[in-house]
Parts: C-alpha cells; sequence; structure tokens
C-alpha cells in the first residue's frame, strides 16, 4: 500500500418536554417487581424510517457483531482487549456464514460503505494512524468496479462546513472476493476553496508500494455489512446504512445532532420501554448530557450529570463523579419506579468526599423524577429535572 496514503485500515436544538408527571399519579412500588423481571435479549435490528421505506435489518449473527462495536471509540483504536475479542468472535462468525459467496461478482459490494471499525496492526500508515481513530471525522470508502475506469476510494470526511480528504486507486477483481488496486491520485476538497488541493504524496515514484489487495470475507445478502481484510493484516467492518443507535454514538463524538438522532431512536419501540426494568442493572457511564450548566460538585453528583451511574436490581443507586486524579465524589439513593409507566421517582440520601485515602461525608439530599426514554443492552436514554435529557452507555466488566 502507498505509504502515508489513507487507507481503509486506515447550540444544540432544544428538546420539547412532555407532559408534567401528574400530582395524582399512582403511589411507586419497587423497581424491579418479580413478575417483571426477565433476561434481557436483543433482537434483530430493524428500521423503517430510510428513504422508501425500505426497512433496514440484521440478521442475528450480524446483530451480534454491531452490539459488540456500539461503545468502541475510535473505530477500535480505544477498544479494550475484551471488546477486540468479542469483535473478532463475531467477525469469525459471519465469515464461517459466507455470506453472498461471490461478492466481486455481485453488484451490492459497489457504493458508498462507511468504515465503522478496523483493527490496527503496526504497519498502518502515519495518516491512517492520524485520522481513523479520530471519532469526529467519517470514513467512507467507495468501490466501484463496473464502470470504464474502475476504483476503489477512501474518504475522509472532515465535515460538510470542511470539505474531505479523497485517495484513489485504480482498482482490479483478481477472483471472486479479492480486489487488486493502486493508489494514484488524490486531493483535498475544501468547501471555502473553489479549487482542489493536491495531497502530496507521489504515486509514481512509490511503485509496489502503492500497491495492494483487499479480500471481501462476508457480505450480507441485502448488501448492508461488509467485512474485509487488507494485505497488511488488517481487519476492516464496514456498512451501507447505520442504525439509529451508531448515528447517535457518531453524532456525541461529533458534537452536533444528538437530539435529533435521540428523537429517531425514541420513536422506534416506545412501547416496549415500560416493561423491560430488568435491563436498568448495571454499570452506566454518561456519554451525554443535554445540559450541564452552573452546576456545583455536589449537585452533579447528585443528578448523576457526569461519570459513573450504578443501579442494583432492588433499586439501590450510586453516582459516581471522578473531577480529577485521587479526588472522588460519590452520591446514594435509591430509584423507585412508578407503576405501570415509564416514570421513576429518584432520591438522593447521603455523599461522600474521598481525597486519597480520607473521606468525608457530604449532605446529598434531593428528589427528582425521572422519565426512561430508550433502553437496550447498551444504550439508555432518560429525561430529568427541567427536561434534561442523558445518554448512558453499559458498561462491560468482564476481564
Amino acid at each position: 500500500m502507498a505509504a502515508g496514503a489513507v487507507t481503509l485500515g486506515l447550540p444544540l436544538p432544544s428538546y420539547r418536554l412532555s407532559t408534567p408527571f401528574p400530582p395524582s399519579a399512582p403511589r411507586p412500588r419497587n423497581l424491579f417487581p418479580k413478575a417483571h423481571r426477565r433476561r434481557p435479549y436483543l433482537r434483530p435490528i430493524s428500521s423503517s424510517l430510510l428513504e422508501g421505506e425500505q426497512q433496514l435489518s440484521f440478521t442475528e449473527p450480524e446483530a451480534v457483531l454491531l452490539e459488540s462495536l456500539l461503545g468502541i471509540q475510535g473505530r477500535g483504536r480505544a477498544a479494550s482487549p475484551q471488546q477486540l475479542q468479542d469483535v473478532e468472535r463475531a467477525v469469525q462468525t459471519l465469515e464461517s456464514l459466507q455470506g453472498l459467496p461471490e461478492p466481486t461478482s455481485s453488484s451490492l459490494i459497489e457504493g458508498c460503505w462507511q468504515l465503522i471499525f478496523t483493527t490496527r496492526p503496526g504497519t498502518a500508515s502515519p495518516i491512517q494512524r492520524t485520522f481513523v481513530g479520530v471519532d469526529f471525522f467519517k470514513i467512507f470508502q467507495e468501490v466501484y468496479l463496473r464502470t470504464d475506469d474502475p476504483r476503489v476510494s477512501n474518504i475522509v470526511k472532515f465535515s460538510d462546513a470542511i470539505g474531505e480528504l479523497k485517495v484513489e486507486a485504480a482498482a482490479k477483481i483478481k477472483d471472486r472476493r479479492r480486489i487488486l488496486f493502486q493508489f494514484d491520485r488524490a486531493a483535498f476538497c475544501f468547501k471555502f476553496l473553489p479549487f482542489k488541493v493536491p495531497y502530496p504524496v507521489p504515486f509514481r515514484l512509490l511503485g509496489d508500494e502503492a500497491k495492494g489487495w483487499l479480500d471481501t470475507t462476508y457480505l450480507s445478502h441485502n448488501g448492508n455489512i461488509r467485512i474485509s481484510r487488507g494485505n497488511k493484516g488488517t481487519t476492516f467492518v464496514l456498512q451501507k446504512e447505520t442504525e439509529p443507535r451508531q448515528r447517535l454514538l457518531s453524532a456525541i463524538s461529533g458534537g452536533t445532532g444528538v437530539t435529533e438522532v435521540i428523537d429517531e431512536l425514541v420513536s422506534l419501540n416506545p412501547e416496549e420501554v415500560a416493561d423491560v426494568s430488568v435491563t436498568m442493572e448495571g454499570e452506566w457511564q454518561l456519554l451525554w448530557a443535554s445540559q450541564m450548566k452552573n452546576e456545583s460538585w455536589s449537585s452533579i453528583a447528585a443528578n448523576g450529570l457526569k461519570g459513573l451511574q450504578i443501579v442494583t436490581v432492588d433499586g439501590r443507586l450510586e453516582n459516581l463523579v471522578d473531577p480529577f486524579p485521587g479526588f472522588k465524589i460519590s452520591a446514594n439513593g435509591n430509584l423507585i419506579r412508578i407503576s405501570n409507566s415509564n416514570m421513576y421517582i429518584v432520591t438522593m440520601k447521603d455523599g461522600a468526599v474521598s481525597v486519597g485515602t480520607l473521606k468525608f461525608p457530604l449532605d446529598i439530599k434531593s428528589e427528582f423524577r425521572m422519565e426512561l426514554l430508550y433502553i437496550d443492552r447498551k444504550i439508555r436514554i432518560t429525561r430529568g429535572t427541567e427536561g434534561i435529557l442523558f445518554v448512558h452507555l453499559r458498561l462491560d466488566r468482564r476481564l
């Protein structure tokens, strides 16, 4: 591959508040009644929100792969060993199923693919190491093999306002799953300039270093998921259409459009939220909140505005905040579900400040209502005091 080439191996809008909680609501009861306890499960993800009412759906093994990728930052750069193991297991499962038998002969391989995960061997190029691990940038690969000029292009999209870098390669089908390519041109296309800026790599002088191959080891039957392995040992997972949870995490990383994606995600299954209380158990990392201004650290801990939140099966709640190394604030309380609803009463009772090995009691007393808008194995969306929205990611503590 070309040295230094980009290789695929490479003010928020306001949220409308719902009707305030009525004074005549039923009295609260235990958060997790035994009659409602059940083992959480992941169904194949589907959406009818795509253009033309075309459904975005995945098989169970594909859904397992996407589930394992949720919450991994930098398209694999910040993945833990356990996360990498889960992804590799899911990838190998799909590769054993083979998908479409001759992916390079199928028209489904063509089009624009978004990179959602890649392994990062030491042979990765400097540009790949620079761009692929930055969540704010989106990475795409265009594959067009049935033209007079077959090409595979890798694209780094900086933003809609800034522009993109496009690195192109002449492509050739070798067999039913391998594509040969040779990088030959690249340029920056900035929105604020009327011309392209050449990418300063002399591809013609690089010889074999500008060449490579890409094997498609899995192509889904609906043409939405592709797994490829490159000549440098890199594994890529790509999609044509991402599902709402993926778009939510991408929006959070990019810092724009979060509430719009929340609206989309919440609208998919509103009737199911009230019947999945068991999935509240666990450790949840706060990823995003719609408003965190003028808050004291004790208030932040009491309301769970930053840090880690732990929910037990009996409804006990602990919020942990680490403002800086050696300093920790904790707040403890209870989470009680209102009967037959997705509303909860959160009561914080006490807390503590820990400085090194020293621990001091903290007077934290507060009570507020929380509305559960969406929940599954990985993602939880709630609305709290004054309509503040929270997005939490469930942590996997397996070693």
